[in-house]
């Protein structure tokens, strides 16, 4: 992935920022987006501001933001070869309690987002013969859990599941491959925002006992920025999560 040019959503913290770390350590062309711009600023400081990267401030739940940071990308970098849909919203709710602004706003972030910014760099990636996305989802899509009422957030992760397989199949043909990552627990200020004081008590979930890393978010993307034979799958990092459950 040396040298090429990948476009991270949701980049200043959790983990959006352990992927961004991860590629430009790999000397990629990173471009950062977060709507939050003094984080995004404070991250890239932290990596030692690195001349491989670019900051694009914005909350993508904006059309026009989107197409910013795509249009950018391709001033700066010229080529867009890997976008990467992580930023997202996620916050429990009983159903019945779902007032219509909730189900809107993750909407609007998460499956909006997703599927504006792949439609501004699929445009290019089309021009330049291929390129590759990857979406974050959730383990919950397919494993649901009773005792977390989640309903909204979940529903609009689904949709970006189903998004990835028909994207897989409308643009096979122009070398552009579609893939989501469905993450289990992972220890990430995600936690904390949803009211989860401890991550590492919800180890019980997965099979290793153990909860995940950012970092581990962060290899998968990679292997499948770099892969060139997948394509509209779903790779559950999750640590057992969807495939069983311990007693004892």
């Amino acid at each position: 992935m040396k040298g090429k040019t990948v476009i991270i959503t949701g980049a200043s913290t959790g983990l959006g920022k352990a992927i961004a770390r991860l590629f430009i350590e790999k000397g990629s062309k990173v471009v950062m987006n977060s709507f939050n711009e003094e984080n995004l600023k404070a991250t890239i400081k932290e990596f030692g501001s690195p001349e491989n990267a670019l900051l694009v401030a914005g909350d993508i739940a904006q059309k026009q933001v989107s197409e910013e940071i795509i249009q950018k990308a391709i001033e700066r970098f010229q080529t867009i070869d890997v976008l990467v849909n992580n930023a997202g919203v996620f916050q429990p709710k009983p159903f019945l309690e779902v007032e219509d602004e909730d189900l809107n706003r993750f909407l609007d972030i998460n499956l909006k987002g997703t599927f504006f910014t792949s439609q501004a760099a699929i445009k290019q990636m089309i021009t330049q013969g291929g390129g590759s996305i990857i979406n974050i989802g959730t383990v919950l899509v397919d494993h649901a859990i009773g005792g977390f009422p989640a309903t909204a957030p979940v529903a609009s992760k689904g949709a970006i599941h189903a998004l990835t397989r028909q994207l897989a199949a409308e643009f096979g043909k122009n070398n552009i491959k579609v893939n989501t990552i469905a993450p289990g627990i992972i220890r990430s200020p995600l936690q904390s925002k949803i009211g989860v004081e401890d991550a590492d008590s919800l180890a019980g979930l997965h099979l290793l006992d153990r909860i995940g890393e950012p970092e581990e978010i962060a290899e998968a993307t990679y292997y499948l920025a770099a892969a060139d034979f997948v394509t509209g799958e779903t790779i559950n990092v999750a640590g057992g999560h969807t495939v069983g459950h311990s007693i004892g």
